[in-house]
C-alpha cells in the first residue's frame, strides 16, 4: 500500500510542480535545503515582526529584564553593597557615614529598585506570554491542517487500493483513520481525563 501512496504523490508532484523525479541526489538535497532555508526565513521574519511591534515601554522592560538577569548586574550590586556598608560603618577614612546601621536609606533604595524591577519583569513576561499564545494557536492551526491533509491522503490511498482490488489487512483501523478528527471531542475527552483524580 505504501508504494501506491508514493506513486500517487510522486505523480502529483510531477504534474503540479514539473519537478524532475529522476534527478540526481544532489538535486533532491538542494530542494530540501531550499525548503529548510525558506522555513528559517519565515521564522526569522515572524521574530522580527514580533520584536519590531513592541512598544517603547516593552522595549525598556525587555532590556532591563535582560540586564537584571546578567552577571554584571550581580557584580555591580555586590560592589555597591560592600562599598555602602563599608563607608557607613566608618571603615573608609575621609568619607563621613551618611546611612548608619541599620542602613535605612539603603533598604529604601533597594526596595524601590525591587518594586520597579518586578513590574518590568512582569511586563516583559506578559508580552512573552502573548507571543507564546500566538505561536501555540499557529501550531494548533498547522496541526489541524496537517491532520486534514493526512486524512485526505489516506482516503485517496484507500480508494486506489479498493480500485486495484488489493486486500487490506487493517481494514477496521483504516476506516477509523479516514474519518475526520473531531478536535472539540478530543479536547473535551482530554479535559475529562485530566480532571479525573
Amino acid at each position: 500500500m505504501l508504494w501506491l501512496m508514493r506513486v500517487y504523490i510522486l505523480t502529483s508532484m510531477k504534474q503540479t510542480t514539473n519537478i524532475p523525479l529522476a534527478g540526481k541526489p544532489s538535486n533532491v538535497a538542494a530542494m530540501a535545503e531550499g525548503a529548510v532555508q525558506k522555513n528559517i526565513n519565515t521564522i526569522l521574519d515572524m521574530e522580527k515582526g514580533a520584536v519590531n511591534s513592541r512598544s517603547a515601554a516593552e522595549r525598556v522592560a525587555d532590556k532591563t529584564t535582560k540586564f537584571a538577569g546578567s552577571t554584571p548586574f550581580i557584580i555591580i550590586h555586590a560592589v555597591w553593597f560592600i562599598f555602602w556598608i563599608t563607608v557607613n560603618e566608618n571603615l573608609v577614612p575621609g568619607i563621613k557615614p551618611f546611612d548608619p546601621y541599620p542602613f535605612s536609606f539603603l533598604t529604601l533604595v533597594v526596595s524601590l529598585e525591587a518594586i520597579f524591577l518586578t513590574l518590568l519583569v512582569l511586563m516583559s513576561q506578559n508580552r512573552m506570554t502573548k507571543e507564546a499564545d500566538k505561536r501555540a494557536h499557529l501550531d494548533l492551526q498547522i496541526n489541524m491542517l496537517d491532520e486534514q491533509e493526512t486524512t485526505m491522503i489516506l482516503r485517496i490511498v484507500k480508494n486506489i487500493s479498493t480500485h486495484l482490488g488489493l486486500q487490506d489487512e487493517h481494514h477496521e483501523s483504516i476506516e477509523e483513520l479516514v474519518q475526520e478528527t473531531d478536535v472539540t471531542h478530543v479536547a473535551k475527552t482530554l479535559d475529562e481525563k485530566t480532571m479525573t483524580p
